[in-house]
Parts: C-alpha cells; sequence; structure tokens
C-alpha cells in the first residue's frame, strides 16, 4: 500500500487528468461546431424518429394562406410588444422636463429624470417581461397556447390604456403610477413571446418554419418604427399648433404628448384579439400533449388544406405511447437538453445586453447630435430623437429583418447567430474608437450614425431574431413554451443589466460600448454549443418520440451530446 501522502497525490493526478480530459473534450467539441457552422452546407444529421400522421402532414404541407394570417396575428403581438417596450425610450427626455425641470445632474442638462427614476421608467416593464415569460410560458405547456393567449393582449390594451393615464398632482406619483401600470404591461408582453413562438413553429412546415418565425419576430422592426413615426407625428403636431407656441404652460400642453404616445399602443392589441381567440390549438400541443389525435385532425382540416382524415390507428396511438414524459428538472431532461437550455439562455442575455443598452439609451450616446436640451423648446428634442430613431429602424433594423427571413431557411441559424455576434462585436469596437479619437463635440453625427445603424442591422440579421427562433425548436412540445420563456427570461435579465450599465457603470460611454463588444463574444462561444435546426421536424430535433436512444451521458461521449 502505498503511503497517506503518495495517495493523496495519485488521487490528486487522477483529478487533474479528468479535468484536462474533460476541458479538452469541451474544447474539441466548440472547434468542431466552429467548422461545421463555417464550412458545413447541410444542417446537422439526426435519427429520424417515427411520428404521428397529422405532424407529418403538417410538416410536408405547402405553403398555404393561413400560414401568413398566423403571421400577421401573432406578429401583431410582437408589434405591439416592441412599440411598448421602446416608445417609452423617446419620452424620458420630456417626462424630466415636465416633472422634474429644476433637476440638475452632472452630465446631464437641467430638466432631466433623477437616475434612480430614470433607471425604473425605463426598466421595470422589462421586469415584467421577465416573470411573465416564465409564467405565461409555463401556462402554456400546461393549460395550452390558445387558452392563454387572449389573455396576454388583453393585459397589454389595458395596462397602454392605464398608462397614459397617470395622472396625479405630484410627480412621484405619477411615476408611480406608470411603474406600476408599466410592470403589468410587460408581464402581459412577456407571455406573448413563448406564445406566439410555439403556435407559429407548430403551425408551419419544416421547411420554412424559420422564415415564417423571423416573419413573426420582424413585427418588432415595425413595431420600433411605429413608436418612431407615432413620437415625431405626435409631437410635431403640438409644435405647430398655436396652443403650444403661444402657451405660457408649454409643459402643459407636452403631457399631452407622452400620454397619447402610451395609450397609442392599446390600438393594434385590440384589433387582432378577435383573431385570436378563433385560432384553433395547435395540432402538435393537442396530438402529443392533449393527446386527442381526433381533434389535431379536425382542427387542422379547418384551417389548412392538407389530406388527412382519419389518423387514429392502433400505429399512431402505439407512437404517442412511446412518447417521453421527462421533466424539466430530470435527470433525462439535463442529460439532452441541460447544456442547450443554459446556452439559449446565455445567448439570449448577452444579446440583450447590448440591444436594450443601444436601443433605451441612443439620446445618451447620441447627446453631441441634438444639443443642449436645456435650450430648445421642451418638444423640440423629443422630435429629434424620435426621427433619429426611425432612420435607424428605416436603415438599419428592418432590412436585417428581412435578410434574416430571405436566408435563415438557406444558411441556418447558427451560422447567422455567429456572423451577427461577430460583426457587432467590431463595429461597437469601431464607435468606441471613434469616441476615444475625438472629443464628444466633434463625433461626425453622420458617419456615427450610420456605424449605429449597422449595428442593429447584424442584430436583427443575426442574434436577435436567431435567439427567438432556436429555443422554439430544439426542446420537446410539452416543454416547449416553457424552455422559450426561461430563455427569453434570460434575455430580459440581460435587458435590465443593460439598463443599469447605461444608468450607473460611470459616465464613460466608450468603455460601456467595449464591455457591450465583449458580452457579444461571449455569445459567439454559447452559441458553438447549440444544435442546428434548419429542415429538421420539430420531433426530429427535440425527440417528443424516442425509440430506446441511450443518454449520450451514459455513452460517454461529449460531441455527441450536441450534435
Amino acid at each position: 500500500m502505498l503511503p497517506t501522502g503518495d495517495s493523496r497525490w495519485f488521487a490528486r493526478r487522477n483529478l487533474c487528468s479528468w479535468l484536462i480530459c474533460h476541458f479538452n473534450g469541451v474544447g474539441s467539441l466548440m472547434f468542431y461546431r466552429l467548422q461545421k457552422a463555417v464550412t458545413s452546407t447541410n444542417c446537422e444529421r439526426r435519427r429520424t424518429r417515427r411520428q404521428i400522421k397529422v405532424l407529418r402532414a403538417l410538416d410536408q404541407a405547402r405553403t398555404q394562406w393561413y400560414h401568413f394570417t398566423a403571421v400577421v396575428i401573432t406578429g401583431m403581438g410582437f408589434f405591439t410588444d416592441a412599440y411598448d417596450l421602446f416608445c417609452i425610450a423617446l419620452v424620458t427626455a420630456l417626462l424630466g422636463r415636465i416633472y422634474y425641470p429644476n433637476n440638475v445632474s452632472d452630465d446631464k442638462p437641467a430638466g432631466s429624470l433623477p437616475e434612480n427614476v430614470d433607471a425604473a421608467v425605463k426598466g421595470i416593464a422589462l421586469c415584467g417581461t421577465m416573470f411573465g415569460q416564465l409564467i405565461f410560458g409555463r401556462l402554456g405547456d400546461i393549460i395550452g397556447r390558445k387558452r392563454i393567449y387572449g389573455v396576454t393582449l388583453i393585459l397589454m390594451a389595458v395596462c397602454s390604456v392605464s398608462s397614459g393615464l397617470s395622472f396625479h398632482h405630484t410627480p412621484r406619483t405619477v411615476i408611480t403610477t406608470l411603474c406600476f401600470f408599466r410592470f403589468w404591461l410587460g408581464f402581459g408582453i412577456g407571455g406573448d413571446y413563448p406564445l406566439s413562438a410555439a403556435i407559429m413553429s407548430e403551425y408551419a412546415n419544416k421547411k420554412t418554419r424559420g422564415a415564417f418565425m423571423a416573419a413573426v419576430f420582424a413585427m418588432q422592426g415595425l413595431g420600433n418604427l411605429a413608436a418612431g413615426i407615432v413620437v415625431f407625428i405626435v409631437s410635431a403636431s403640438f409644435i405647430n399648433t398655436p396652443a403650444y407656441r403661444n402657451s405660457t404652460d408649454k409643459r402643459g400642453q407636452a403631457d399631452y404628448v407622452w400620454r397619447i404616445v402610451l395609450m397609442f399602443g392599446s390600438i393594434p392589441a385590440l384589433l387582432t384579439f378577435y383573431w385570436r381567440m378563433r385560432m384553433p390549438e395547435t395540432a402538435r400541443y393537442t396530438a402529443l400533449i392533449a393527446r386527442n389525435l381526433k381533434q389535431a385532425v379536425s382542427d387542422m382540416n379547418m384551417v389548412l388544406d392538407i389530406d388527412i382524415n382519419d389518423l387514429t390507428e392502433q400505429e399512431d396511438a402505439n407512437t404517442l405511447a412511446n412518447q417521453d414524459n421527462f421533466g424539466l428538472f430530470s435527470s433525462i431532461f439535463m442529460c439532452r437538453h441541460g447544456w442547450h437550455l443554459i446556452s439559449t439562455m446565455v445567448c439570449w442575455f448577452m444579446l440583450d445586453v447590448v440591444f436594450y443598452s443601444l436601443n433605451l439609451f441612443m439620446i445618451d450616446i447620441f447627446t453631441a447630435g441634438f444639443g443642449d436640451a436645456s435650450k430648445e423648446g421642451i418638444l423640440e428634442q423629443t422630435n429629434k430623437i424620435a426621427k433619429t430613431q426611425a432612420i435607424i429602424a428605416v436603415s438599419g433594423t428592418l432590412p436585417g429583418y428581412f435578410f434574416t427571413v430571405m436566408l435563415v431557411d438557406r444558411i441556418g441559424r447558427i451560422k447567422i447567430q455567429l456572423m451577427g455576434f461577430t460583426m457587432m462585436t467590431i463595429f461597437l469596437i469601431g464607435l468606441a474608437a471613434m469616441y476615444f479619437r475625438k472629443n464628444t463635440a466633434s463625433l461626425p453625427i453622420a458617419g456615427f450614425t450610420v456605424m449605429y445603424g449597422l449595428i442593429f442591422f447584424f442584430a436583427n440579421f443575426g442574434p436577435n431574431s436567431t435567439t427567438f427562433i432556436v429555443p422554439t425548436e430544439i426542446f420537446p412540445t410539452r416543454l416547449r413554451s416553457t424552455c422559450h420563456g426561461i430563455s427569453g427570461a434570460g434575455g430580459k435579465a440581460g435587458a435590465i443589466v443593460g439598463v443599469l450599465l447605461f444608468q450607473y457603470a460611470g459616465r464613460s460611454i466608450p468603455l460601456k460600448l467595449l464591455i457591450l463588444a465583449s458580452c457579444n463574444l461571449v455569445g459567439i462561444i454559447f452559441t458553438l454549443l447549440l444544435p442546428e435546426s434548419k429542415g429538421l421536424s420539430l420531433e426530429d430535433i427535440g425527440g417528443d418520440i424516442q425509440e430506446d436512444v441511450e443518454c449520450d451521458s451514459q455513452k460517454g461521449s461529449v460531441i455527441n451530446q450536441w450534435s
């Protein structure tokens, strides 16, 4: 027997050897994933699983009018989501001029919102969104997608109107009431993410599923543009009225502007409520979770022209009997999908740190181009900010979504996400370099705006779209909405971090831009751990119905776990 000291040395040597082998395996995996993403033109090969006939018919169905109808119905929720989340950034300066005209900050002009108030107004809806994604995402898998789909729209419409009606005689009470309703507005918005994603992915065929899901998410770009247009039109309308020009109480006139802007968000939500209530439950939920094949066939025959009749054969019943029933926190789920869930959360987290920071704090980044707000009329700067956001949305945001819709089913989700994170990193470093080379007062605003727009182009032709698509495709049907909600909640946690970063992490804009660039690098690393889902059936990707497939961890293979 070896001496005690030698025994400890031997144990430590074995532990070190195991760690080296383990990390070497992970490193080999990441190199393998990078090589596949860069050189491969085909999807990763997966085992074809036995599939229920109604779901096979959905996967093979030709593109039909109802697919486009579903895009509009589900997409209008995202239009409303983006409008409600981003319009607040355009009116925060206005809120400061109206309710805190005498507030003075070291690095901001007079009439700005206090830091804690600014962070609360911009971040409270994101907090509500995070909780809404978790709760409604889980309810979507337990109760059904359709049953709670209308609840989110009603909540958004009511809270949009209530936000604009935040009246009181003290600024503190007005802001508190506004934050209360915006939290519940965000809660409804959060529910719309996993439900819309699950519904669209489960209606679409496997060849064009990515394009349809990207089209749904592209409505966010239209909502962002609509926010800029509405603020621009409303503010310009008030600027040109005699009541504003000749009034001694310009703050009183301007007080109507932000209220009208916030209440406008209820209109698209109300317009689509009726059509959402008419949508049948998805066939995948009805067949795989409710296990009602006849109802699944009936629902799909009602909205799609596909050749399916009596699919309640014994073969389909036996296939359903072989369906896995492992839970979210089971060892089987962690074995098959644990790294997938962690990776989708981290990628969405890092993306939203960057995306929401750049959206919500555009005024701070573009300070040099807007001039001193304290020397302008109370609505003039708001009008300038709205015009700039609309220009960026048209030139950078919308084209990025368009390219994703056109190419996501050709290039693949992973390649687009890697490219987007990479290009965003490059342009963020470029923005920081422009700050370092010149002082704030002499920044070339035209070139700065172009580079800023390119960041949004590659965000939307990149991870902003794919982080929405991938979590809907790679998890089993009975956990699809839940896992998408968890991934999205990770993203909104990143958005909250982004708000706090720009609010409290010093005054150096270039340093903050470099921090955002480093977030993109982390996103690249975790993207390499995700599987490609292009052209595959949801059941093949998520493994809803397994046929004695051994767990990869039991095989001792690291690479096969993610391939």
